[in-house]
């Protein structure tokens, strides 16, 4: 096991190419499983499914076994806020479901969400989405050199909480590369001008979480579903970014130019 290091490491060239290969191989998993999104498929075949992409394209799924999570990709549906482990569930006309990929592809880790309509859902659910979407790409148009995660934070926290939604606050954007989970956290809240400094050559992911209700959040017994403690419906995007020497560069784009759902091909 590769050790954590202490400080984010500073990658250069040949990690950036490996980084795209791995994110855009996260993008395309995306983009497969969103036909497949619809009213009557469970949790569990929407897994079943990506880890057949997984195996079809010589990737392997980062979450499963990882800390004894049990499956390939996360499933999060309504009031589910992170980390909603597939199974049974059978997803009705008008859920609205975040499906979360972490392949690795040649000992890299792309990583990306994505919010996806089932069926017809109401505007309340459509307006959250497309907020935390906005909310995502303004915390990630902070990123640039000599900026700071504070200012990614407070991007993200006053443009959604502008709106009346709340910001998670129990999780955040963590570093990556040949680790899923490293330094730096990547809080979406924060203050201006505070926290690390961006340098070129830093990996992270943006990926905040959006409440129509309270931040809080309650863990299930399973150990890994993160709930709304008020049933509130929740919603998160993410992306794998890159700090360039001008700015910056999200790894996990679609290639099919699917941004917000309903996703229809550019």
């Amino acid at each position: 096991m590769l050790k954590q290091p202490q400080q984010p490491i500073i990658h250069g060239p040949q990690a950036f190419e490996a980084m795209r290969r791995a994110g855009r191989i996260t993008a395309e998993m995306l983009d497969y499983i969103t036909e497949h999104v619809k009213p009557g498929i469970t949790t569990g075949e929407i897994d079943r499914l990506c880890f057949e992409f997984h195996k079809k394209h010589n990737a392997t799924p980062g979450p499963l076994g990882f800390h004894g999570y049990p499956k390939s990709v996360c499933t999060s549906v309504n009031d589910v806020i992170c980390h909603g482990i597939p199974g049974k569930r059978v997803l009705r006309d008008g859920d609205i479901i975040n499906i979360d990929v972490t392949p690795i592809v040649d000992g890299w880790f792309g990583d990306s969400s994505r919010m996806f309509f089932v069926g017809n859902v109401s505007d309340k659910a459509r307006k959250l989405c497309n907020a935390t979407h906005e909310a995502m790409m303004r915390g990630i148009g902070q990123v640039r050199p000599g900026a700071t995660l504070g200012d990614v934070g407070f991007a993200i926290q006053s443009y959604a909480e502008g709106l009346g939604y709340s910001v998670v606050r129990d999780f955040g954007g963590h570093g990556i590369g040949r680790v899923m989970h490293t330094v730096p956290q990547v809080l979406h809240y924060g203050a201006p001008n505070r926290g690390l400094r961006l340098e070129a050559g830093m990996f992270f992911t943006v990926e905040p979480m959006l409440n129509i209700g309270g931040p809080e959040a309650v863990i299930l017994d399973d150990g890994w579903t993160a709930v709304t403690r008020d049933k509130s419906l929740s919603a998160q995007f993410e992306h794998t970014v890159a700090v360039t020497e001008t700015g910056y560069e999200i790894f996990t784009l679609s290639p099919k130019g699917y941004h917000l759902p309903p996703y229809k091909s550019a």
